[in-house]
């Protein structure tokens, strides 16, 4: 293995490891050595190639935020009635994005103190915004919302926020009515 390649690998099992750790422990239980020691690498890699955890643990969020960003395109894509579209995503929310949601979760905590990494996380979102823009702006016309488009977007993303913050926390209550009563006007 070359050098180029032995170093590619050694990103991935570290990024693998970050997006792990976030899952298990949280920021606050992530240390060099327990990055490293999770990815099978030498500790001081983690400076070496990220310059700091926060940056290797974002660059972890930016890597599946692109894998989830291409599947939601794809979905949004289908050609399929809206409303199943809706189904699958709010399944996605309640299911299957939960390791994803914990660590936007953990790093948007971590970005309140940190600028640098507020600009970064800023940018995730706003490709989220242009993913959820696209998906809505037929929906928006055809279901004669009033609201602007912008506003829509900001209340679906606001709206999945809650409902994951409240599911991380063990609370579901009220979800499956909220969700079944948005099926029903949607697909009315």
């Amino acid at each position: 293995m070359n050098v180029t390649a032995a170093r590619a690998t050694a990103e991935e099992a570290l990024l693998d490891a970050a997006e792990q750790l976030l899952v298990d422990v949280g920021h606050a239980g992530i240390t060099t050595r327990r990055l490293a020691e999770a990815a099978g690498v030498n500790h001081g890699l983690v400076h070496y190639y990220f310059a700091s955890n926060e940056n290797l643990l974002v660059r972890a969020l930016e890597r599946f935020t692109a894998r989830m960003i291409e599947r939601q395109r794809a979905l949004y894509a289908e050609d399929v009635p809206f409303v199943e579209k809706w189904r699958t995503a709010m399944r996605y929310l309640v299911g299957e994005d939960v390791r994803y949601e914990k660590i936007w979760l953990e790093l948007s905590a971590l970005s309140w103190n940190d600028d640098g990494l507020r600009e970064r996380l800023a940018r995730v979102n706003a490709e989220w915004r242009g993913v959820l823009r696209d998906a809505f702006a037929e929906p928006h016309r055809e279901l004669g919302i009033s609201m602007p488009l912008d506003a829509l977007v900001s209340l679906v993303i606001t709206f999945n926020l809650g409902i994951i913050v409240e599911r991380l926390g063990g609370i579901e209550t009220g979800h499956r009515e909220l969700l079944d009563w948005i099926d029903q006007w949607i697909s009315r």
